[in-house]
């Protein structure tokens, strides 16, 4: 994969990186640990959609969401964690960084790795709810899929490029579809940027021994978006995620990859705004007007 992508040299990507300003937002004792915030949208909204990216991702490939979702009058917020080596730790530095920003309850967005930490975000204040709902996109509900709870104990040993190919391995893009291979070209290209330590930190928190008790989220509105085609995770895995939630809306898409809300926005855009219209004319509304006035 070339190391500049066409899709970061894009005039969309460009205009969210000129006029949407990065936030670092220290929440921890050691101020080299700082949250990277994009935040979109009117800011009067409390209860804005919080995006969540998967390993390989930065707080700016959500730009597409942000962009689309903004212009309609939602507040959108896309997040990238500083370095954590388990998920409660995690847990408490996300919430440390939603109390930073005034938010006592947030919609969240959640692709892969980010999908599960939302999950486990969820549980961890199902005594005092934090999470309005959750969209849940090509992610899964229990690391043992992996099977490399050992390992995990051994990644902050790894080279970073080492690291990588563990997780470039997985992205296997279809060669004949153009948008997933600009999805694919600009996630390796976010890939590259990330350092040995955040790579670590990422791969250990996706493979440590753990898994959602999903009986503490069943009052919470569940959207899970999966796509047909192949990607990184199996069908049993999806499976598994279904039945977990058998209440959850489900939103398919016939193909778009690992990173569907790059490769297939506006389908995802669709359906982020669908599962969001629930919430018109209430307190946990991410817009400042009903969103079928928006659509």
């Amino acid at each position: 994969m070339s190391s500049i992508s066409e899709l970061s040299q894009s005039k969309e990507y460009l205009s969210f990186r000129s006029s949407v300003p990065l936030r670092v937002i220290v929440v921890d004792s050691n101020d080299k640990k700082g949250w990277r915030v994009y935040d979109c949208g009117p800011k009067i909204i409390k209860c804005p959609l919080v995006c969540l990216p998967p390993v390989s991702g930065t707080a700016d490939v959500f730009f597409k969401q942000a962009l689309s979702l903004s212009a309609k009058g939602i507040r959108v917020i896309s997040v990238e964690a500083p370095v954590y080596w388990n998920v409660k730790e995690w847990c408490e530095g996300f919430k440390k960084l939603l109390d930073n920003l005034g938010l006592d309850q947030v919609h969240l967005f959640g692709a892969s790795l980010g999908g599960y930490l939302a999950q486990k975000f969820a549980e961890y204040t199902s005594n005092y709810p934090r999470v309005a709902s959750l969209i849940l996109c090509n992610t899964f509900n229990d690391t043992s899929i992996f099977n490399s709870h050992e390992s995990a104990a051994l990644y902050w040993l790894l080279p970073a490029l080492v690291l990588k190919r563990l997780i470039m391995g997985n992205f296997r893009p279809n060669k004949e579809d153009y948008n997933m291979m600009e999805a694919a070209e600009f996630m390796g290209e976010k890939l590259e940027s990330l350092t040995q330590i955040e790579l670590a930190s990422r791969l250990t928190l996706n493979c440590l021994r753990g898994y959602v008790e999903a009986h503490k989220l069943k009052d919470i509105p569940i959207t899970i978006i999966d796509v047909f085609d192949e990607y990184a995770l199996s069908s049993v895995v999806r499976e598994e995620l279904y039945k977990c939630y058998p209440e959850a809306k489900i939103a398919n898409l016939k193909s778009g990859g690992n990173f569907p809300y790059l490769s297939r926005c506006q389908e995802i855009n669709l359906h982020l705004q669908i599962h969001l219209r629930q919430f018109d004319n209430n307190d946990l509304s991410p817009a400042n007007m009903p969103l079928f006035n928006r659509c």
